[in-house]
């Protein structure tokens, strides 16, 4: 962890206002603020401001006495504070880990803001937020991101760092904010079985109850480059399976746990979760239940359905894994989104008067033949995705069916991927599966067998293993995705690239990829 001093001297200003030199003496030990400060799920009149107290990350209660304590917020039209529009008081308490969630509201629409926090004698770094244009307001163009999956042994979030440069109106965070495995010098790679030496270290053992899952969310944020990038942009945050346990779903452990003490673990998880993300206390769960699927609209082009894969679904078919298909992927019953939650995204997609309708979920929707050699006589898929449950797949793709405008934002696979999503012999929409941060180490740009995947299934269009981001520019007449890949991540400073851009027409359905190589 980096030492305050050298966090400042490191951060860019335009990025990370230094924090203010006040004069009453602190009442902390060493700086509060550790954790960095965080924005998120904005409104055209709003946003919701975070920060943790936590001046020793890693101890217990992050270093915390055991007592509520005041935590002062400003929120100004201008990065010097000059013009403060909003500012109050809110109490950090350790029922949640002293961190705060402030919905700050009457704000103008599509326009930024900078805000800090003071406790104890001690201010915050500043950030940046962004409200949404007013609804139905006419836009011509968006431009955001999107990340996830961001082990902390298998490399640093240096993309982080040119995330935070990019000029984006927000970011939707896929999932697979933190890791729960356990802290280990050697360990064996989840895809190839090898021994793997780790980049860097998690601290503990595998997380169970809740103060694991607090120790493991300070330890990813004491990372400078994540905190810049959260300094930077306002975050859309979800989450997949590793903030609670590898390919969990609803009450089913994806490790073996009995249900009933998996749902004491899954209470721990998502509260965590929820200490941790600058979301609405709305999206607060109780008992390790709670609705997180919300939309966010940008004016009249887009409307944004974030969605939740988890939750509500059935258990994976043919016992989990990349296997052959089996019986279970047609059963009639399985859900992915559950009744509710399908039925709310339903009148949406019908409902909606945006150019754009994005989907903004967690697992890859295209049904893809995973075989990667030729004498392979078996299709594979991946159970722990939408390819595991034809019958809510088909009747999702079918909803699509006739739109001409729906873009689908996937994260999961560690891979980035561009395909088309096929009804019925007809392209409904298009799948963009963005990369990892650091997932899976430094990559190359195709994985062993990637050329079998494509030429086994038609509809995929682009196929890299870079770790990244993807950044997203949508026009009345297009929707651009930019691959913006690193590198390496077995180094803190890397260099980036854009990839390839895939190009969706409005009306067109399918994709068209430019800036590959010739």
């Amino acid at each position: 962890m980096l030492s305050r001093r050298l966090f400042i001297a490191a951060a860019p200003l335009t990025l990370i206002g230094a924090p203010g030199i006040l004069r009453a003496q602190s009442v902390f030990r060493t700086f509060p603020f550790a954790l960095g400060i965080a924005s998120g799920d904005p409104s055209p009149d709003g946003f919701v401001i975070w920060t943790r107290l936590a001046p020793d990350p890693l101890e217990l209660h992050g270093g915390m006495a055991m007592t509520p304590m005041d935590v002062e917020w400003e929120v100004a039209s201008d990065d010097r504070f000059a013009t403060v529009v909003a500012t109050g008081t809110t109490v950090a308490r350790p029922e949640v880990a002293h961190s705060v969630h402030v919905e700050v509201a009457g704000l103008q629409p599509n326009r930024p803001y900078w805000y800090r926090f003071t406790a104890g004698g001690e201010r915050s770094f500043s950030g940046r937020a962004r409200t949404l244009p007013a609804a139905g307001a006419a836009m011509d163009k968006l431009k955001f991101g999107v990340v996830g999956c961001q082990n902390f042994e298998d490399g640093f979030f240096g993309a982080y760092n040119h995330l935070a440069r990019e000029d984006l109106d927000f970011v939707f965070h896929y999932g697979d904010y933190i890791y729960e495995w356990r802290g280990s010098p050697s360990s064996a790679s989840y895809f190839t079985g090898k021994l793997q030496v780790p980049v860097r270290q998690h601290a503990g053992q595998l997380l169970y109850d809740l103060a694991d899952y607090r120790q493991r969310y300070a330890q990813y944020k004491t990372d400078t480059d994540l905190q810049r990038a959260h300094a930077a942009h306002s975050f859309l945050p979800t989450f997949d399976d590793h903030e609670v346990d590898n390919n969990w779903v609803a009450g089913i452990s994806g490790s073996g746990s009995p249900a009933e003490m998996f749902e004491l673990r899954r209470a721990a998880a998502l509260q965590a979760w929820y200490e941790h993300m600058p979301v609405r206390k709305a999206n607060m769960p109780r008992f390790g239940s709670g609705t997180f699927h919300r939309t966010a609209r940008f004016g009249n082009l887009a409307e944004i359905q974030l969605l939740d894969t988890r939750s509500y679904r059935s258990d994976q078919a043919c016992d989990d894994g990349f296997k052959p298909l089996c019986e279970g992927v047609n059963d009639r019953n399985a859900q992915v989104l559950g009744a509710e939650q399908e039925a709310w995204l339903a009148k949406n997609l019908s409902g909606s008067q945006a150019r754009w309708n994005c989907l903004a979920q967690q697992i890859m929707m295209m049904s893809l033949d995973r075989r990667r050699a030729a004498n392979e006589d078996t299709r594979i898929a991946n159970m722990d995705s939408w390819a595991a449950y034809e019958v809510p797949r088909q009747r999702l793709l079918g909803r699509m069916a006739g739109l001409g405008n729906v873009i689908v934002l996937t994260g999961d696979e560690h891979q980035n991927f561009v395909g088309d999503l096929v009804h019925k012999d007809k392209v409904v929409g298009t799948e963009i599966v963005a990369t990892s941060i650091s997932s899976g180490g430094d990559g190359s740009d195709l994985r062993y067998g990637s050329e079998q995947m494509m030429t086994n299934n038609p509809e995929l269009k682009f196929l890299n293993d870079q770790r990244g981001y993807v950044v997203c520019e949508v026009t009345p007449d297009a929707w651009l995705s930019h691959f913006q890949v690193v590198d390496k991540v077995s180094v803190r400073a890397n260099s980036m690239t854009r990839r390839a851009t895939a190009e969706v027409a409005y009306g067109v359905p399918g994709a068209k990829m430019t800036g590959l190589p010739a």
